[in-house]
């Protein structure tokens, strides 16, 4: 996965940087040592919806929570929720922590709450692995991942 985000931003032509550092499973102490704001971390989940045959993955600050039932009613859904760390690993073929905020799988949809991007022009994310970051621009990194925007951090 790290390979493949790399080769994708690398011939879109974003504005990227890695960033090598230990496992960190602290939002701050990444933060600290990416060099960012715990806000700019895209922290990406994996989420179910009810009666749907698709899997959503969501993308908020570092330093929010994603409200479940604002995606569930983004896509007219019942309920939301999170899938198990092995059935994201079976989505997305990364551990919790080391998803990316891209997919490559035409069954997971990307919904990101824009307040990601009106507070920083850079966002950082592991990169399929815990030990390697990106910190990206906001502006490329929407317009290669293409995403859904909504409201769906909680209050």
């Amino acid at each position: 996965m790290f390979e493949r985000l790399q080769q994708l931003l690398t011939e879109s032509g974003a504005a990227f940087r890695i960033v090598e550092h230990v496992h960190e499973g602290n939002s701050e102490k990444v933060a600290s040592v990416r060099g960012t704001e715990v806000g700019q971390g895209a922290k990406a989940m994996l989420c179910k919806l009810k009666n749907a045959d698709f899997s959503v993955m969501t993308i908020v600050p570092g330093d929010r929570r994603v409200d479940f039932k604002k995606v569930a009613a983004h896509y007219g859904a019942a309920k939301a929720s999170l899938l198990s760390p092995e059935e994201a690993m079976a989505q997305t073929g990364c551990v919790i922590g080391a998803i990316p905020p891209f997919s490559f799988d035409p069954g997971i949809r990307l919904l990101v709450d824009p307040e990601l991007f009106r507070r920083y022009k850079e966002i950082a994310f592991n990169a399929g692995r815990l030990d390697r970051s990106i910190v990206l621009n906001a502006d490329d990194y929407l317009r290669i991942a293409s995403p859904e925007l909504a409201d769906i951090t909680a209050a």
